[in-house]
């Protein structure tokens, strides 16, 4: 054992260092390591985690990337159809990585009632659709099957039923209108099998979910015809690389679009969360930092004769400069364990228990969701640990200014 060690244990285990002038100074230090690892672990979980979840929220409502026709039509529904048979599906083997590939049309139409009426969009699904986002959306029911025959059955959002004053097995008219406004419009019974929340309040207003075979009849479509296809990948990190590729493998007279572009201001606004967190993350770190050295500071005033009976002893500056350094490490570490424990209680509290809502409509969430890798858990507390011995080297370059004589005769 080194005696630096052996003395900064000393140190930490006696006594009248637990009940000396510096302990209160001390403590405020511990504390400053625990809420600054605290608040650090809860920013970025919150931000990762809220990130994470409006991301998922839209890719569930278009996929990854959405491929259709080239048209000025802006708004989401299905003007021009689209063939089926096409090289990429069902299955997408040009581009590795593609998870899943489905065929979806929109159709707007109003939704009518004896007392109300509301406007929304019927997005067609078929039997190739992946309804994993939707089975954590379901709230009540069930979902719909369209692998059989063509049925009325549909998925309506719970903003829409509250609206409307619906419930599961209730049936309502939807009005289809014909390009033609002297026509009369196609008006289908439906009826609701299941209420989902995405929490996504814009989508939800907008979609209910029903089986595409609807719009093809009431579109006059070959029933090989189909709006636009929504393509899957594994990985998010790679979606620009793979929407590049996905462009290249599908033909000329189709446009492909990743759902950074088409929800373009959504992304922009959720990338905000990154500078937040580094920004976060500095101020923490450096308010913790800043308490280490006053408290490094008074631990070296405090034991000014010691040093300078280790200097009269033949220990050099670097040995003593180790030995506080050694101290302050033990007060780091300590005030990252209370930090981690109170900081994963908290995590995992709301993760459980969902203690703290948000509202939908402005953070697209109804809780704030939490993500939680000991990756960056490790990270975090090993960054922290460096960076506050690193901004503790300068301040106990006062050690080597001690003169011996002096110090020994300090009071």
């Amino acid at each position: 054992m080194n005696y630096e060690f052996f003395l900064a244990k000393r140190i930490i285990g006696s006594k009248a260092y637990k009940s000396s002038v510096s302990a209160p100074i001390i403590k405020i230090g511990i504390a400053a390591i625990a809420i600054g690892i605290v608040v650090m672990m809860v920013a970025i979980a919150t931000g990762i985690g809220l990130q994470q979840k409006i991301r998922d929220k839209v890719v569930a409502f278009n996929g990854h990337v959405t491929i259709t026709n080239y048209d000025s039509n802006n708004s989401q529904e299905s003007l021009v159809p689209i063939s089926k048979k096409q090289d990429f599906y069902p299955k997408f083997k040009e581009v590795e990585g593609v998870k899943h590939i489905q065929a979806v049309a929109s159709r707007f139409g109003v939704i009518r009632t004896e007392t109300d009426f509301e406007a929304a969009y019927l997005k067609g699904v078929g039997a190739d659709y992946d309804w994993d986002y939707f089975k954590e959306f379901l709230i009540e029911g069930k979902l719909p099957d369209y692998t059989k025959d063509r049925n009325e059955d549909v998925l309506i959002s719970q903003y829409l039923a509250n609206r409307l004053g619906f419930k599961t097995n209730d049936t309502f008219q939807m009005v289809f209108p014909k390009d033609d406004a002297e026509k009369l419009p196609n008006i289908i019974t439906y009826k609701i099998v299941g209420i989902y929340n995405s929490g996504f309040q814009e989508l939800d207003a907008q979609y209910l979910l029903g089986d595409i075979r609807h719009i093809q009849r009431i579109s006059k479509w070959d029933a090989d015809q189909i709006g636009n296809f929504e393509v899957f990948i594994d990985d998010y990190d790679q979606l620009p690389r793979k929407g590049i590729e996905i462009y290249r493998a599908t033909p000329s007279t189709l446009n492909t679009q990743t759902i950074t572009d088409k929800y373009a201001s959504v992304f922009e606004w959720i990338s905000i969360f990154d500078k937040n967190i580094y920004g976060i993350i500095g101020i923490m770190i450096l308010v913790a930092g800043i308490n280490m050295i006053t408290a490094l500071l008074v631990l070296i005033l405090e034991r000014t004769q010691m040093i300078g009976v280790l200097k009269a002893l033949g220990s050099n500056n670097w040995s003593i400069r180790k030995l506080f350094l050694y101290n302050a490490s033990y007060l780091i570490i300590l005030g990252l364990f209370w930090g981690n424990l109170i900081g994963l209680s908290l995590l995992f509290a709301q993760k459980y228990l969902k203690l703290f809502p948000l509202d939908p409509g402005v953070y697209y969430v109804t809780e704030a969701p939490v993500y939680i890798s000991f990756s960056y858990i490790i990270s975090l507390n090993i960054g922290t640990l460096l960076l506050c011995l690193l901004m503790l080297l300068v301040p106990s370059y006062i050690i080597t200014k001690i003169s011996p004589v002096k110090a020994i005769r300090f009071e």
